[in-house]
């Protein structure tokens, strides 16, 4: 039984669940594990310098999974999976099967790993397993990889799986103010191929440096991490995600002072949020901003985060 399931973790008051927050260190190469209070912190796996940057949870199978950048130069990027605790890890997708992978999201029922892949300028999907490796949008306009325009790269990612849809951000140089969130369908439309798809949306543009996204589907809300400068940036924000066409409206800040935020986890079910950031602290919110906690901090280079319900035993 993993490690999450023993008396130290936090139970939410009339729910038979286990609650555990996992979180990224990229400084030091590891995957973390806490309660959602910051406390019983653990570290599962130390994997050295492969730089872990995106995170995921298969409660159901009882899996972590993460993605490692490597080195940004030398196509070497890779997924890799554990148990909950850390043990029997493995790889998913190989170095070289993608170029510097970055946020991750999990599709359990149709069994799909989704990521953006920053250098390679793709946003990429595979089956649980690390079979069917798929691009499903190409943004390098033809260029080499690695990617040198950073307004290219693609970094964070969220999907709905109901409606069909993927959303991702390309983040622009550093705090060059020309970040991109925008969105497609899940699939790439009959005839069409990753490079000249027809169904792309911008919804936002201008923004300092968006990073990771998170979808808060019963809200229809949309949140994101952005590490450029002050006031618009090292923020969390959020965006209806669906207007009148023309008539989208400004994104609402609602956590500020952040030392370059990078990872993002909701908890609509209990109205919350886990927020990291590369200075090294990971924080909680209500959904609205408010009830602003710092749970961890000094914790290395923070980047992923995950949180998750497991059933008591």
């Amino acid at each position: 039984m993993s490690k999450t399931s023993n008396s130290s973790v936090t139970r939410n008051k009339g729910d038979a669940v286990a609650a555990r927050i996992f979180i990224l260190d990229l400084g030091a190469g590891r995957v973390l594990s806490a309660n959602p209070d910051g406390s019983d912190l653990r570290t599962l796996v130390s994997e050295g310098r492969k730089l872990p940057d995106g995170l995921a949870v298969d409660v159901a199978a009882g899996h972590l999974y993460w993605t490692n950048m490597g080195n940004p130069k030398a196509d070497d990027g890779s997924i890799f999976r554990s148990d909950l605790d850390g043990r029997n890890m493995t790889t998913i997708i190989a170095p070289g099967d993608t170029f510097t992978p970055k946020q991750l999201q999990i599709d359990k029922p149709n069994g799909k790993l989704y990521w953006s892949d920053r250098e390679g300028m793709r946003v990429m999907r595979a089956n649980l397993d690390g079979s069917r490796i798929e691009t499903l949008v190409d943004t390098s306009q033809g260029d080499p990889r690695p990617g040198a325009d950073p307004v290219k790269w693609c970094v964070g990612v969220a999907i709905d799986v109901d409606a069909g849809r993927i959303y991702w951000t390309q983040k622009g140089g550093d705090n060059a103010g020309v970040g991109r969130i925008l969105r497609a369908n899940l699939d790439i439309p009959t005839g069409q191929t990753p490079t000249n798809r027809s169904d792309i949306e911008l919804l936002y543009d201008k923004l300092p440096e968006p990073i990771d996204l998170d979808l808060d589907l019963e809200s229809r809300l949309l949140y994101w991490t952005d590490r450029g400068d002050p006031p618009r940036g090292n923020t969390v924000n959020r965006a209806p995600l669906e207007a009148a066409r023309g008539g989208r409206p400004p994104p609402e800040i609602v956590f500020s002072n952040l030392m370059e935020g990078i990872g993002l986890a909701l908890d609509p079910k209990h109205g919350r949020m886990f927020i990291t950031d590369f200075g090294g602290s990971v924080y909680s919110a209500n959904l609205d901003g408010s009830g602003q906690k710092t749970l961890l901090f000094a914790e290395g280079n923070l980047t992923g985060i995950a949180y998750v319900e497991l059933p008591a035993t």
